[in-house]
């Protein structure tokens, strides 16, 4: 049989008392050197670390999270099914971003996926446990209840993107509407008559402004058919025979394409609201005989990889993804340190909410 341990400290590891009894001082005493607190002396300060690393102990994380009132983690929430977090090259970004901005401190990520409404009250009784310190939200749809569950609970949160104009929320978010507009005077600057456009979502806030970015820049060239300027205001995406509605994958955007060129085979350029949809209307185009950029110029949104690897090589909106994770978490962050400071117990008083908007740049290529 092996030999007992010296130090008594058994197979689970040595404990907090163990090491107070090897340094000499009492428990409270070790745990106050343990986490750092400065109210100890150097020679106790010594003494308790020399009985860690003597015993091999390691401090037991969630209690000392529990003791300070804090879980040391954050929760990156996306309300998306698994095709859509693996295929889209947005999230991978954002998540990037998020996981180098956290890799300088002690907090862990929680990468969650809700897929449908008991999933949502799931993540919902979590939070509300405060079992997270804090929430990312992003691709955050205008109907979803949660992020105003989180502020009824006094969840810190931010979202990657608004719900609507009015959003009450803290949010980092990209200039949607003016990208749009630059893209489509783009496609009207290089002698294109006939510019359609395929839209995301229409219960997305960032799709409507895309389109509503697309009719600024029909209206400034005097083009016919464009709706009134208030049109992200609301809860529509598909308007007029040159907008087909998308749902940002390269399925919906070849199913939009070919909707498009069925209605007017004389469409000469198309603006979709991303890089993944362009893919599938560059797919139609092909199927359809038209060559791109001769017979049908295109440009998408987002400049992912998607859009450097496409042939030929997409003009798109470059919008700064990775940037926009990182601005989350540094928001996120200061929301959790006022928290802390004075720990709300329900839903924090209405008023001006931070939020960042970053802007967004066309980059030309071959496809245009």
């Amino acid at each position: 049989m092996p030999a007992a341990r010296a130090d008594g400290a058994g197979k689970s590891g040595p404990t907090l008392e163990q090491v107070a009894a090897r340094a000499g001082v009492g428990r409270g005493t070790a745990s106050r050197v343990i986490n750092g607190s400065p109210r100890v002396s150097e020679r106790t300060r010594s003494a308790v670390q020399a009985a860690v690393a003597e015993l091999g102990y390691v401090p037991n994380r969630a209690a000392r999270a529990l003791a300070a009132g804090s879980m040391d983690a954050i929760a990156l929430v996306v309300p998306e099914q698994e095709n859509r977090l693996f295929a889209e090259p947005y999230f991978s970004e954002i998540l990037r971003g998020v996981s180098a901005e956290l890799g300088d401190t002690d907090m862990q990520l929680l990468l969650t996926l809700i897929r449908d409404q008991r999933g949502r009250e799931r993540f919902a009784q979590y939070a509300a446990a405060h079992r997270v310190d804090g929430v990312l939200l992003v691709s955050v749809h205008g109907d979803d209840p949660l992020p105003d569950q989180l502020r009824e609970v006094g969840m810190p949160a931010v979202l990657g993107g608004r719900r609507s104009h009015a959003e009450q929320l803290p949010y980092v978010d990209s200039d949607n509407l003016l990208g749009a507009q630059l893209a489509v005077e783009h496609l009207i600057g290089r002698g294109r008559r006939k510019v359609a456009t395929i839209t995301g979502p229409p219960d997305i806030y960032g799709a409507r402004c895309r389109l509503a970015g697309y009719h600024a820049a029909l209206r400034a060239a005097g083009r016919e058919g464009a709706p009134p300027p208030h049109v992200a205001d609301g809860n529509r995406c598909a308007d007029g025979p040159l907008v087909a509605q998308g749902d940002f994958t390269e399925e919906g955007g070849h199913r939009a394409m070919r909707e498009l060129l069925a209605r007017d085979p004389e469409v000469d350029a198309v603006f979709c609201a991303s890089d993944v949809m362009a893919a599938g209307a560059r797919l139609a185009l092909r199927e359809a005989g038209r060559d791109v950029p001769e017979d049908v110029a295109l440009v998408g949104f987002d400049d992912s990889a998607v859009a450097r690897h496409m042939d030929p090589p997409l003009t798109t909106v470059r919008q700064p993804i990775e940037e926009m994770g990182r601005a989350m978490v540094r928001m996120l962050l200061e929301l959790m340190a006022r928290a802390q400071q004075d720990p709300p117990r329900t839903a924090p008083a209405a008023g001006r909410q931070p939020h960042l908007v970053l802007p967004t740049e066309l980059i030309r290529r071959r496809s245009s």
